[in-house]
């Protein structure tokens, strides 16, 4: 990240390698539009570039930066998007603009992926994590909504992300 707040083009790669895949996956899955998640996913490496000296790694790991910056970029999108109609519909989308049916197969398999783990969820941190991460909602928000503190919304997030993590960690090595 050092050399990222200096400017070194190299680093920037390096951090797109390591941790492209994961917001890539994290915008199709929000946004469920692969060409708005190939720019999306470009726009969060871009704000990474340009804030590299604001990453604190006392306050946090690197992925949890750049997911949280991910993730506040999705939120922006879905609120634009609300205020904006919807155009053409995902199936139209994903054929249209040259997606390769490998392609299309990936980000629907991680997709299905991700509802048959998060079905298995208790339904407080599965309704949490719809409602931050796939509808668009602050936690604030979430805690008004479900009526109940802001402290017990963030602990069945973290909670059921930490699940979700060991879950995919499992189906990776075993």
């Amino acid at each position: 990240m050092q050399k990222l707040a200096q400017g070194d083009e190299a680093a920037v790669r390096v951090l797109y390698e390591r941790f492209g895949t994961l917001v890539f996956r994290n915008a199709c899955q929000v946004l469920g539009n692969v060409a708005e998640a190939e720019d999306a996913t470009q726009e969060v490496f871009v704000r990474v570039w340009r804030t590299a000296e604001r990453f604190d790694p006392s306050r946090a790991k690197l992925v949890t930066w750049v997911l949280l910056l991910s993730r506040r970029m999705l939120i922006d999108r879905l609120r634009r998007r609300q205020v904006r109609p919807a155009g053409v519909a995902l199936d139209e989308t994903v054929h249209d603009i040259g997606v390769t049916p490998k392609q299309d197969s990936e980000v629907r398999e991680g997709s299905a992926a991700v509802r048959r783990r998060m079905a298995e969820l208790p339904e407080l941190q599965r309704d949490v994590i719809e409602r931050v991460y796939l509808q668009g909602f602050t936690l604030r928000e979430v805690a008004e909504q479900r009526q109940m503190p802001v402290g017990t919304v963030k602990s069945a997030l973290s909670r059921g992300l930490a699940r979700l993590r060991e879950k995919f960690g499992n189906e990776q090595t075993g």
